[in-house]
């Protein structure tokens, strides 16, 4: 495959990821949405179908990586980093294309939770807060773009991204990527998207498992350009750890599949 297949397709897909994945924290989160309140177990299948339908979408230009953990562990297991910059531009470039049409789609929704009182407070109660933080931590709506730890424990946060986003590589290692890169097929494909639900069922609660560094980061940023009311801060002093977090686990998993599998 080309570099400008892989590069549109990597942009593509991942655009839809988070399309899905950030609309499904959209509509579960804000205010005057049909699904408020529907709660994790929506959340978890949605990020699963939400990999599913991406994967399908960009397999045929791209081999569907979706994930810069998923192309680094990939280019550990086959010795080849010839097209990793490619990867991960079109991933995160996706991933920041998708958290924009969240918004878009949503747009009346962000306006009627960022502007309710009992969400974002009083504003004396926001002058306050501002004084007092120098660093402004996860805004009402930071958590429709990217993940934040329930706990914040810096050792616990990042070896949880490790763990979830080992299960997930070795996951897809082992059941479908082949060495030319071709991607999932269809069965890996659906077998991916339950693995992402599983993961979120079961790991997903310490941190909201990012498990994947363009999923993070370009919604992030994103959130920290969009011209959206009272939203907060973006959480940059804890932004390290999704992106850190599944590269070393990408990492690993290669390297449990390299000793074990290969």
């Amino acid at each position: 495959m080309s570099s400008s297949d892989i590069f549109i397709g990597e942009t593509i897909g991942t655009a839809v990821l988070i399309l899905l994945g950030g609309g499904v924290c959209a509509a579960v989160t804000l205010k005057a949405s049909k699904a408020r309140a529907a709660g994790w177990l929506a959340i978890a299948f949605g990020w699963g179908f939400a990999v599913m339908t991406a994967v399908y979408i960009s397999a045929p230009l791209s081999g569907a990586h979706l994930n810069p953990a998923v192309t680094l562990a990939l280019a550990i297991k086959d010795d080849d980093y010839s097209n990793l910059a490619t990867y991960w531009g079109g991933q995160l470039l996706g991933a920041m294309i998708g958290a924009v049409l969240v918004w878009v789609t949503y747009y009346g929704q962000f306006l009627a939770h960022l502007t309710d009182s009992e969400i974002v407070g009083v504003p004396e109660e926001k002058v306050a807060k501002a004084v007092e933080a120098e660093e402004p931590g996860a805004g009402p709506v930071l958590g429709v773009f990217s993940t934040g730890p329930e706990i914040r424990n810096a050792v616990q946060n990042l070896a949880t991204e490790i763990i979830g986003t080992v299960v997930l590589i070795l996951a897809i290692l082992t059941q479908g990527l082949n060495n030319n890169g071709d991607g999932l097929g269809v069965l890996g494909a659906l077998i991916t998207s339950f693995v992402v639900v599983g993961i979120g069922l079961s790991l997903g609660g310490p941190t909201g498992y990012a498990i994947n560094p363009a999923r993070d980061l370009g919604p992030r940023i994103v959130h920290a350009l969009l011209p959206l009311p009272n939203k907060g801060g973006s959480d940059w002093s804890y932004a390290w750890i999704p992106v850190v977090g599944p590269l070393i686990g990408g990492a690993i998993a290669a390297g449990i599949y390299n000793v074990a599998f290969a």
